[in-house]
């Protein structure tokens, strides 16, 4: 019973943003001034998470094709800030929905001169028609699954794009524990969370997710990011294989 009285309140306090949302304003406006915010933040997360990130990627080379070249696809690469961990000559292929995030990523490719940019896509990790069938050693998404329309889609058309044993890579913020408060508190924000995350949810599950999905291997733990008493600190880190 609290959880739906706390959810109203939150509203009430946003009330002319929950307006605008139902009219269908907020996520054109948003979607403009989110990259100027993900800007600010993701630089600052991403000091949180570097250890981790460093450690994830550490093996990416091994997946390399026979040309010795890594293949990698970014679902979601907002503005690149994973670009720092990948491979010199690696060949690199950027997808995003929201096209406001074009200045931001040629800034960060500018800076990462070790790698070879393939192509930049405007397209959501469920439509990924434009890449063909295995073609990709490695798909990076990073804080992507959160907020996506489909999971079990877009870890379709992962499965689709990659070669035989290539590898899915993934650093998602999921729900904690059900007897937690940090899981009380992620129930309560989440209605309002999305209009501030471009869609984001705080209590998916994608760890189920991932464990229902058809590969061959799955490397996955569980971490927390500081503080952790914010609804985002629950995460899960990892890659799977094709």
């Amino acid at each position: 019973l609290p959880v739906p009285f706390l959810q109203r309140c939150l509203q009430l306090l946003l009330l002319p943003v929950h307006l605008l949302a139902c009219l269908g304003l907020w996520d054109s406006f948003y979607k403009k001034i989110f990259p100027y915010v993900m800007a600010k933040v993701a630089p600052i997360y991403s000091r949180k998470v570097y250890k981790q990130k460093q450690e994830l990627f550490s093996n990416l080379g091994k997946f390399a094709g026979s040309s010795g070249q890594l293949t990698l696809l970014e679902i979601g690469t907002g503005t690149g800030t994973n670009f720092q961990f990948y491979p010199a000559g690696c060949r690199l292929t950027c997808t995003d929905p929201n096209p406001n995030f074009r200045k931001f990523l040629l800034k960060s490719l500018s800076e990462n001169r070790h790698l070879k940019l393939e192509g930049l896509v405007v397209a959501s990790g469920e439509e990924l028609h434009q890449i063909p069938d295995g073609t990709v050693d490695v798909v990076v998404c990073t804080l992507v699954l959160c907020s996506v329309a489909d999971i079990k889609k877009v870890l379709m058309e992962v499965l689709r794009v990659l070669r035989p044993g290539g590898a899915f890579y993934f650093l998602e913020h999921v729900a904690a524990d059900y007897s937690s408060w940090t899981y009380f508190w992620q129930k309560v924000c989440d209605p309002v969370w999305k209009y501030f995350g471009d869609g984001c949810s705080l209590s998916r599950e994608t760890q189920k997710e991932l464990e229902k999905t058809n590969f061959s291997e799955l490397n996955l733990r569980r971490f927390h990011v500081t503080p952790y008493w914010i609804p985002a600190s629950p995460h899960i880190i990892g890659y799977a294989v094709k």
